[in-house]
């Protein structure tokens, strides 16, 4: 059995197969079926495409294993025939074609972020991996595609979980943009490199743009590397013709720019998505005429082993904001929250920042789109509240409605705009709210999100590439310490301090002892901790942040004393739900690094007489 090996060592070009999901969805699967699945169900099916490929004069074919990962596998259910899928797949690719074509195992992405901008840790990563590596060797494959990736840190975990299995060649593939950088804009000339320290024996692009943007990527590539190249371009954009996308490029054009892609240095080639065995046989013929571009450029040893750029080192904590001041110099803040207007007059809003202002309240805090509300939005909410009255602004910034580049857009803006304090929240979806219709996005949580800003922090954007300048953002987190999976909580926390959180925000506190319980811990991880205060105004108020606010406890004895309360008056329940948020003030003032107090109803002068509560303690 011929293996990826031996193409490596004779030095010549070769041509790999192409798209599997562009064939299957001619012969008439659906696309909402489980590709992966069909060589269990459908083995002729899959073999037929196999040997199409063979016969057109592909030297390379990949198994149809692209998303047979137990993470993609789960939403199928077949999470736990991850191993038989992937063996299956080797063995019906192994006997569609002759032994000498060689048998891929393909891998492709896992479907979800991982670290730092998503919950699956690398190590999760590597074992997810690990398990489909696993049975694409049973069945025995010779040699390892992994393609289709636009994180390196994912990329680097797969190639992990190959090494760690196997001595079979591999090859690693990353999908570009228009722009010719990654989706976390990373530059070939900076993933060739890494992917050329972290172990890939072949290094390339495949699906991203057309066969002219994989030519100029190769180009790149060729000057930084020194392992063989692979290029596996569309068949051009896709264009939209009636309900369907149709890949446009001939495969005479293909095959064309097949030729100049060898030529620039690539010595494997083959199609992606839009691409048939009609471009692999066109492709055959033009690459046969084709010879390697001798690349003659010498990499030095310090440059593949270059680590990733650290950035520069981050503007001292004290020096961002008046905030950041105070927490540095352990000094007790202060910050009260007032909510966005609903329509486009700021005027309430800034009148109530003057008063708070005027109180001596170290910062406001402007929640983004609370309880998933429609508000003005809180990046500009706190961009005319600083320019308007003085008073520094903490904006939450919510993951729920933006992805990775807009939000990478909104805190560039932002910290041009002079924004400095930010607190960091997963945000509240849809279906709170009166829009149970709209979508969210929640293309990273909060954890992804703190290491985002960590980075704009030392001048690197996603892909660790030069912002110039870097920001100053004084950026929080929040925690809640009555959380039902504490455990769970505070690993999410130990990520976000592990992500350089500057300060933390509880969720409101009307149960010391949870408070008591968990701050030890919390404090363990070094990050300053600020209790969130509710004035609760009347027993409705009270059993609905009991009974309909997730992440709230309101103990039995905070609601008895707001029933007896509420049978005296109005007057008397807010003035016993103030009487409440002033003792737990009295008491978290020693605790904790400062107090957060909401402003019920947008009743300033209730938060501030619960403050009043921590300068008398």
């Amino acid at each position: 059995m011929t293996t990826l090996h031996a193409l490596i060592a004779d030095g010549g070009a070769h041509v790999l197969d192409g798209a599997m999901g562009t064939m299957l969805y001619q012969k008439g699967v659906f696309v909402n079926v489980c590709f992966d699945e069909l060589v269990l169900r459908q083995p002729t099916l899959i073999a037929e495409v196999h040997a199409a490929y063979a016969a057109a004069g592909a030297e390379l074919v990949e198994t149809n294993t692209f998303g047979a990962n137990p993470i993609k596998l789960s939403h199928y259910g077949l999470a736990d025939e991850t191993e038989a899928i992937n063996g299956a797949a080797a063995r019906v690719a192994r006997g569609a074609v002759g032994p000498d074509v060689v048998v891929l195992g393909a891998i492709g992405p896992l479907g979800t972020r991982v670290e730092p901008f998503g919950e699956l840790s690398i190590v999760e990563a590597e074992a997810a991996f690990g398990r489909q590596v696993d049975g694409l060797i049973a069945g025995g494959v010779g040699g390892f595609c992994l393609e289709t990736f636009s994180d390196l840190h994912e990329l680097e975990a797969a190639i992990r979980a190959v090494r760690a299995r196997s001595d079979l060649a591999l090859m690693a593939q990353v999908t570009l943009g228009v722009d010719g950088l990654t989706a976390y804009g990373t530059a070939p000339e900076s993933f060739g490199p890494l992917l050329e320290a972290a172990g890939a024996d072949i290094i390339g692009i495949n699906c991203s743009i057309g066969p002219q943007g994989v030519l100029e990527a190769i180009e790149r590539l060729a000057k930084v590397v020194r392992v063989p190249l692979v290029a596996q371009p569309n068949a051009g954009l896709p264009r939209e013709v009636g309900d369907r996308q149709i890949y446009m490029a001939s495969p005479e054009y293909f095959a064309e720019y097949g030729r100049r892609i060898v030529e620039a240095g690539a010595r494997f080639v083959g199609g992606c998505c839009g691409t048939t065995p009609e471009h692999v046989k066109a492709l055959r013929g033009f690459v046969r005429s084709a010879s390697v571009m001798a690349r003659a450029t010498v990499v030095s040893a310090d440059r593949v082993t270059l680590p990733r750029v650290k950035g520069t080192e981050p503007i001292a904590l004290a020096a961002r904001s008046a905030f950041g001041a105070k927490l540095a110099a352990g000094q007790w803040v202060t910050s009260v929250e007032i909510v966005p207007p609903r329509g486009v007059d700021p005027t309430p809003m800034l009148e109530q920042a003057r008063q708070l202002r005027a109180a001596g309240v170290d910062a406001v805090n402007v929640p983004d789109g609370p309880r998933a509300q429609s508000r003005m939005g809180a990046l500009i909410s706190g961009i005319l509240i600083e320019r308007e009255t003085g008073l520094e602004a903490v904006v939450h910034y919510a993951c729920r409605d933006r992805n990775l580049l807009g939000m990478l857009s909104d805190l560039l803006g932002a910290a041009a705009a002079g924004l400095r304090n930010l607190l960091i929240v997963t945000g509240d979806p849809p279906k709170m709210g009166p829009y149970p219709d709209a979508t969210a996005v929640f293309d990273i949580d909060a954890i992804g999100l703190t290491n985002l800003v960590a980075r704009l922090n030392r001048g690197l954007d996603p892909g660790d590439n030069s912002i110039g300048a870097p920001t100053a953002f004084v950026h929080g987190v929040g925690v809640n310490p009555a959380a039902t999976d504490l455990d769970r909580e505070l690993a999410r926390f130990a990520w976000k301090a592990e992500a350089g959180a500057c300060f933390a925000m509880t969720q409101p506190v009307f149960d010391l002892r949870q408070l008591e319980r968990v701050l030890p811990r919390l404090e363990s991880f070094g990050v300053p901790v600020i209790a969130g205060i509710w004035p609760l105004v009347s027993l409705r108020n009270a059993e609905f942040l009991a009974n309909e606010v997730p992440g709230i406890t309101v103990p039995e004895p905070v609601l008895d004393r707001m029933r007896r309360a509420s049978a005296r008056g109005k007057d008397a329940a807010l003035a016993e739900g103030v009487s409440i948020a002033r003792e737990m003030m009295t008491e978290v003032r020693g605790m904790t690094a400062g107090a957060q107090v909401a402003a019920p109803m947008g009743r300033v002068e209730v938060a501030l007489e619960v403050l009043e509560a921590s300068r008398e303690s």
